[in-house]
């Protein structure tokens, strides 16, 4: 088994996570997160990897051909839907911190009061 997939879900978490830690935009702190949450994609699609392994449709197939695991394919499904949702929310609300305040630098913003 190859570590190369392994080694590609840790670079693009680093490569996400230093831009949150450096993003000075709310709009790229969720651009940043959103390319986070690409590597558990790859993540999960290497972990249901099965060499030599077909497509998980079974009908009209001999039994015992090797698939892949159609359970981690949904969850990566899943995770998209979740994805796709939470950067919306995020990208939402950092307009309207963007109207209350004029700035969507996070160190700019002032205490709000609701």
């Amino acid at each position: 088994m190859s570590f190369l997939p392994y080694a590609l879900v840790g670079w693009i978490c680093v490569v996400g996570l230093y831009g949150i830690v450096t993003s000075k935009h709310l709009i790229h702190l969720g651009l940043c997160l959103s390319v986070t949450q690409s590597s558990t994609y790859v993540l999960l699609l290497s972990v249901g990897y099965v060499e030599g392994g077909g497509p998980p449709i079974f009908k009209g197939i001999k039994l015992g051909t090797t698939a892949v695991d159609p359970v981690v394919q949904s969850l990566v499904l899943t995770d998209i839907v979740v994805s796709v949702t939470v950067v919306a929310l995020i990208l939402a609300l950092a307009l309207n911190v963007h109207k209350e305040t004029g700035s969507a630098d996070p160190d700019e913003i002032a205490e709000l009061s609701g």
